[in-house]
Order: structure tokens, then C-alpha cells, then sequence
């Protein structure tokens, strides 16, 4: 147990005291000794289990192809991809020129330029409009501080050319010599600045092309798919706004498209003669309209695909002779095909009842073959061509799945529960053919409900692991998601969040009353936003379930969201609220987690940490986990795991990260009585 020294926290004429405040100290040795401390506490408590827990972990990892490349995509006369060899963590960059029988050209590998890193990660590359030169970011720390170096991918020399302390996101002008990146605030890592860098010249000198200075909003830059215009945007949670530069001209002066307009949510690409944008202006499930490039103004704006209150249009993509759309309709996303010469609309067929599919890369502008790839939970990633013209399909790749793996050996089913307010939702649940309904089945309840993600019913190889133990798999599609539609968002988000809490915990019991599991067989999991959901269920109805995993949790929503210094808070207010406005602040202060745990018995829990974490500070489930020790009554299992090396992401690498997995399941199998 760490030592106690009251802090107290005023606001709004109430004062809370904070016993562990001090625990935000990253430089205190005892701090560190802490979290150490309870690291080794864990490894004791599941020394017992240590032999499964590497057999989960080598289950787990051998069901990859270890050497493995990703689906080619082509940009004009280069095909691009990525692959993996025998035993490696990382990923390797290449390409082939005009064929690919053609010679690879290696442009990266990850592997060697992860050698002496506890983490590493390239977070984002790009190539010049030239093809001859590479930019790409790495992050050596989990925190999402990058350094951006640049190749020549002609001659394999790497330039002189370093950007310190920058954001992934990199983009070339149509010039070959000018790089445009992003910079975020030292302290906050909010991103708000966008530079512009000649090659060859010192970065030093690099011009700052425009600053955001309203903290709620982050700013980043893209090219249009046409390759003719760069995009700067300014987002906030629910606004954004695009200020817009010819790629040719890139020493010239961005011009805002639509100023920014509070609930407005605006995203636009570049179309022949005209901007094609997704709105949501007078339209919550978001419709596209178009105007004339030298006619910004709402009041030329067309329509192109109307408003409807029963599917929500997500994405899009442009090509020659076709307008693609995912959309969202009964909790299902769907691909929708629509032609420019105004015939028939068509959508592609998927039959299982729950399931993913979405938009792949497509950078090919004078093409009627459309990539997109399709998951569910008992069907691998599987990435597809689609002939928009003749409407024939073409498998590419299937991710191949080792040690036997039969789909037909699992039922993916999709139900609806019903919440205490009278709204249905869905669940999608995966388990093995033959499962009994009799009450006597683990499962795992997973759940997110936070910034309108969408958490659909895809594949997951590790999660085989689980299930091939006779745990059932399920998600709730709680509010604060977007699977429904924006309300559904809206629903879960800021005065109407405990919304999303009351939904899992009606899916939980939805769950043993169709007698699917029972309480003393029953798991629930979340990460991040996720991680809320466990804490806050954890102290609403601790009787439901056996054990939590509450990964990297976002648990101390008050001081957090208090604290303008953290990263992401103020982007952050209208998801949670503004506690500086009385009225979230008594809202906020009756579901945040930490500041609800009491003396009473709680389930097992397990909860994750990054010392790095940029997104969920490590404090936050440092002194969840030190609150409950203190005041739990139960003699159940609590475990605080901290990565001393990586962020919020966890461990890096392909099979280092499962690891972590594996640690999490043996807790799940080892609660749930299930043997190695």
C-alpha cells in the first residue's frame, strides 16, 4: 500500500480529498517504487499460473503465419506493402515498381531500426509525389512524441533532414521538396501547430503555416485523394473546420473553406470541379452535398445523398464513374454503391447477422474495382476487390489462421437486450457449436460506449484462447458508440453518459437471465474510455460479475478533467463535460470511478497501466488500484499491472503485446476454475 497524504481538491465550494494524489510524482522514486511493487505483487499472485500463462502466450502467437505480407496496393506505378519475417516483432516497408515480379525495394525495416528500443513504433510515413523520397515518424517511448526523419529512396541515403519532437502526421507537397508536419504542445500534447520544411534546409528555420490556438480544438493536415489540394483541419469533438491550399502552389496561403460553427461536423474532398462534403449540418445521420470549388458558401451547397434518420452515412470514397459510401443501419455497417451517371444504387451482400465491413485503400482514381475488407467474429479479415460494374467479388487474402482453426466449430450470433429506459441494443456473442444455455458457461462481456467508436463484431485470433475454454464471447453495443446511429452517441455521451453504464449492466443481465452464464460465472473488459465502464459498473453493481480486467482505465474523470495541463482534457469537454460549469461537475462527480469506490466487497479485479501513457495517465490506475486496496472488504484478487516501457498502446511489437494477453486471460481462466 502506498502511504497516504491528503490532498484536497476544491471546486465549486466542495472539497474532496485526494489520499493519493502524489502519486502523479513520475520522478519520485516512490512512486516508481510503487508501481514496481505492485508489478511484483501480480507475478506472485499468478506464480501459480505462470506455466498456463505461457502456454496461452505460445497458443496465442502460433496461430500467426510469423512470415506474412500484407495485400499490395498500387499508387501509379508502384505497388506497396508490407511484410513480416520468421520470429520478428516488426513490420518491413517495401515496394515493387511495375509488376510484382519486379525486384523489392526494402524502404524500411522495422527491425533493425528497433534494435536497443524497449518500445518502438513508426507512427506515420509518407511518400513524396515523386516516389524518390520517404518521410516517417518514430516513436521510441509509448508517449506519442515522435522524431521524423527522411530517405532517399533512390539512393537509400538518409538525409540530414530531422524533425524533433513532432506528430506522425506527415504530408508532401506536390512539389517533391516541401514536407508539411504537425507539432503538439509540450505539455498538454495537444496537436496545434503546422510547419512547413524545405529539404536540405535547417528545421530550425521551418515556417509555421498555422497555429490552432482554441484549446478544445487539434489541428492536422491531408492531401485530397485527387492529389490536388492539402487540407488543413481543426477538429473538435463535434465541429471542425478546413482551410484549404492548391498542392502545387504549397508556399502559398491556406484559405478557410467554412468557418468553424459550433455542432457542426463537416469533412471534404476534391472532385473534378468540385468539393464533395460529408455534413451534418440540418442532417444528425450526416448526408453529402457538393459545391463549386470557388463556392464555399453554405447556400451553394447540393445535395447528393439525402438525410435519413434510420442510416447513418460514415466515410466515403471517390472514384471516375462511382461514389462508394459506408453507412450504418441496424446496428450493421453496410458499403454503398452509387453511380455518378445517376443510375441504380446497389450495396454489397454480407450474410452473417453480425459482422464488419469498410473501406480498404483505395488511391486509384480511374478504376471500377473497389478494395474492402470484411470480419466477423468466427470469419479472419478478409480483404476483397469488388468490380463495381459487373459486381463480381475477389477474394485476395484471408488471414490465415494456424493450429487447426475450422470456422464451422463457432456460432456468431446477434441479440437484443433491453435497457432500463426501454431501449434496445444489440450484442453479438461468439462461442463453440454445442454450448449449453444452462446458466453454467463463463463469458466475457466487453464493452467501450465512448466518442461515438463504433465497437463492431470483428475477428480476433487470440481471442480463440477464451473461447476454446468454453468461455462465450460477447460485446455490448452500448450508447456512447455510434453503432445505432449519431443519437446513439449522443445518448452516451456528457448529461446522458451513465447511459452507457446502465446498458452494459442491463446486457449483463439480459445475459444470465437467458441463461447464458451466471453471476459467479460472468467477466467483464474494457480499455481506455472502456476503462471507465469497468470502474464505473464495478461500484453501480459489483454483485454482477467475478472478475473485471480494466485496461489503461480512464478512472479519475474529476481531477483529470480538471486539469488542463493533461493531455486530451481540453478536447475532451464536450465528450464529458466542462467541470469548471457546476452542473457536470456534480454529474461527472456521481459516476467517476475513483471518486465513488467504497468500503464493500468488489469482484476480482485486474487493472493495466503505461508509465508512458500520454492518453490515460499511469496515475489514474495507480490510484484506483491503491483506493480500492484501501477500502475493498472482499478478499478477492486485485492486481495493478504497469508497463515500465511503453504507453497506451502497451507493449510493442506483434507478439510482445500478446503477452499481456496472455496475462489477462490466465486471470480470466484462473478465476473462471478453467485448468491449463
Amino acid at each position: 500500500m502506498p502511504q497516504k497524504i491528503p490532498t484536497k481538491l476544491e471546486k465549486h465550494g466542495h472539497v474532496r480529498v485526494d489520499d493519493y494524489y502524489w502519486l502523479r510524482e513520475r520522478e519520485n522514486p516512490e512512486v516508481i517504487k510503487y508501481l514496481n511493487d505492485e508489478n511484483e505483487r501480480a507475478a506472485r499472485e499468478m506464480a501459480h499460473a505462470r506455466d498456463f500463462e505461457q502456454n496461452i502466450f505460445e497458443e496465442i502467437k502460433g496461430r500467426f503465419k510469423q512470415t506474412d505480407m500484407s495485400v499490395p496496393y498500387r499508387r501509379e506505378d508502384y505497388y506497396y506493402y508490407t511484410r513480416y519475417e520468421h520470429g520478428k516483432e516488426y513490420p518491413i516497408y517495401a515496394r515493387k515498381r511495375g509488376a510484382f515480379e519486379q525486384p523489392e525495394e526494402i524502404m524500411l525495416d522495422g527491425n533493425a531500426l528497433a534494435a536497443g528500443h524497449e518500445f518502438f513504433s513508426i507512427g506515420g510515413s509518407a511518400v513524396s509525389s515523386g516516389q524518390d523520397m520517404l518521410a516517417y515518424a518514430v516513436d521510441t517511448q509509448g508517449r506519442r512524441i515522435h522524431n521524423a526523419y527522411v530517405k532517399n529512396l533512390v539512393t537509400g541515403e538518409m538525409l540530414p533532414d530531422v524533425l524533433s519532437n513532432v506528430t506522425e502526421n506527415l504530408v508532401w507537397a506536390n512539389d517533391n521538396k516541401i514536407l508539411f508536419y504537425g507539432k503538439q504542445d509540450e505539455t498538454t500534447l495537444r496537436q496545434y501547430q503546422i510547419y512547413r520544411h524545405l529539404i536540405g534546409t535547417d528545421p530550425a528555420q521551418d515556417q509555421l503555416v498555422y497555429q490552432e490556438d482554441d484549446e478544445t480544438f487539434v489541428a492536422y493536415i491531408f492531401k485530397t485523394k485527387s492529389k490536388k489540394f492539402l487540407m488543413i483541419v481543426s477538429a473538435h469533438t463535434n465541429s471542425q473546420e478546413y482551410r484549404c491550399l492548391a498542392a502545387d502552389q504549397p508556399s502559398g496561403e491556406f484559405k478557410v473553406f467554412l468557418p468553424r460553427e459550433r455542432e457542426h461536423e463537416y469533412h471534404i474532398d476534391h472532385f473534378h470541379d468540385r468539393f464533395i462534403i460529408r455534413t451534418n449540418y440540418q442532417a444528425k445521420n450526416f448526408r453529402l452535398m457538393w459545391t463549386a470549388l470557388d463556392e464555399p458558401a453554405r447556400e451553394h451547397w447540393q445535395e447528393i445523398v439525402p438525410h435519413r434518420d434510420d442510416v447513418y452515412v460514415g466515410d466515403f470514397e471517390l472514384f471516375r464513374d462511382h461514389l462508394v459510401l459506408e453507412e450504418r443501419a441496424r446496428g450493421l455497417t453496410q458499403v454503398r454503391i452509387i453511380p455518378w451517371s445517376g443510375g441504380v444504387s446497389h450495396y454489397l451482400e454480407f450474410a452473417e447477422p453480425a459482422y464488419r465491413a469498410n473501406l480498404n485503400i483505395n488511391l486509384q482514381f480511374d478504376t471500377n474495382m473497389l478494395r474492402f475488407e470484411y470480419t466477423s467474429m468466427k470469419t479472419p479479415l478478409s480483404i476483397y476487390d469488388y468490380d463495381m460494374t459487373t459486381r463480381r467479388k475477389t477474394l485476395l487474402k484471408q488471414e490465415e489462421i494456424l493450429g487447426g482453426f475450422d470456422p464451422d466449430n463457432y456460432v456468431s450470433e446477434r441479440l437484443y437486450a433491453r435497457a432500463p429506459d426501454g431501449t434496445d441494443f444489440p450484442i453479438s456473442l461468439l462461442y463453440r457449436k454445442g454450448m449449453h444455455r444452462n446458466g453454467d458457461n463463463p463469458l466475457l462481456l466487453y464493452g467501450y460506449g465512448a466518442y461515438g467508436v463504433s465497437i463492431d463484431a470483428a475477428f480476433s485470433s487470440p481471442r480463440l484462447s477464451l473461447v476454446d475454454r468454453g468461455f462465450i464471447y460477447a460485446i455490448a453495443h452500448i450508447r456512447g458508440g455510434q453503432e445505432m446511429g449519431r443519437q446513439w452517441y449522443e445518448d452516451g455521451r456528457l448529461l446522458k453518459k451513465k447511459n452507457t453504464f446502465s446498458d452494459f449492466i442491463a446486457a449483463a443481465e439480459f445475459l444470465i437471465r437467458e441463461r447464458f452464464t451466471a453471476p459467479e460465472k460472468l467477466f467483464a473488459m474494457g480499455r481506455s474510455a472502456g476503462g471507465l465502464l469497468m470502474g464505473a459498473i464495478s461500484n453501480m453493481r459489483p454483485d454482477l460479475f467475478q472478475g473485471i480486467v480494466a485496461e489503461v482505465p480512464f478512472v479519475d474523470v474529476m481531477t483529470t478533467m480538471l486539469d488542463a495541463s493533461i493531455p486530451l482534457t481540453t478536447g475532451e469537454y464536450d465528450e464529458w463535460g466542462d467541470p469548471n460549469q457546476k452542473q457536470f461537475y456534480d454529474y461527472m462527480l456521481s459516476y467517476s470511478p475513483y471518486d465513488n469506490v467504497e468500503r464493500k466487497a468488489y469482484p476480482a479485479m485486474l487493472i493495466t497501466g503505461g508509465l508512458h501513457d500520454s492518453q490515460v495517465q499511469y496515475w489514474e490506475p495507480a490510484k484506483w488500484a491503491a483506493k480500492l486496496r484501501e477500502l475493498k472488504t472482499d478478499r478477492n484478487r486485485l492486481l495493478l499491472k504497469t508497463n515500465m516501457e511503453a504507453g497506451h498502446g502497451g507493449a510493442s511489437g506483434r507478439f510482445r503485446r500478446y503477452r499481456e494477453t496472455a496475462f489477462s486471460y490466465v486471470f480470466l481462466l484462473d478465476l473462471a476454475g478453467v485448468a491449463g
